[in-house]
């Protein structure tokens, strides 16, 4: 997917806080240990750095959802940020998105933190962590 069909869709996913735009996407895209999982409705956008990765976002087309395509996608994710040797995967969610929290939380992701007022006054950010593989003992 191109950085504009990306920022398309991201906006019709979340107006709150503000959907990321198509220079944004192709930024992150173009930066170190970055990638992008697609489907054909939605897609998740990942990066991993040393033995820790980011799933930064997830975003399913309102007509697509409630099919698995996210649940698909954070699996691929583990899979492919374990393929990357990460140990470790953390993100951060809206408080008063349930459906993202409860799908994170069926797929192994635990809270981990609040960030207190992250998206807006009253509205913070759930920290997440999902454990990829027990971290090795030094030899």
């Amino acid at each position: 997917m191109a950085p504009d069909a990306l920022a398309d869709l991201h906006a019709r996913c979340f107006a709150t806080p503000r959907p990321w735009s198509a220079s944004e996407f192709a930024a992150l895209l173009d930066s170190r240990g970055s990638f992008l999982l697609a489907e054909d409705h939605g897609f998740l956008l990942g990066r991993v750095i040393a033995d820790q990765a980011e799933l930064l976002t997830l975003a399913v087309d309102p007509d697509a959802r409630r099919a698995g395509m996210g649940r698909r996608l954070v699996a691929r994710f583990a899979s492919r940020t374990r393929d990357m040797g990460a140990v470790e995967a953390f993100l951060e969610v809206a408080s008063d998105n349930l459906a993202a929290r409860a799908l994170y939380s069926c797929t192994d992701w635990v809270e981990a933190g609040v960030r207190r007022d992250y998206y807006a006054p009253g509205t913070d950010a759930i920290v997440m962590r999902l454990t990829l593989r027990a971290a090795q003992k030094g030899g």
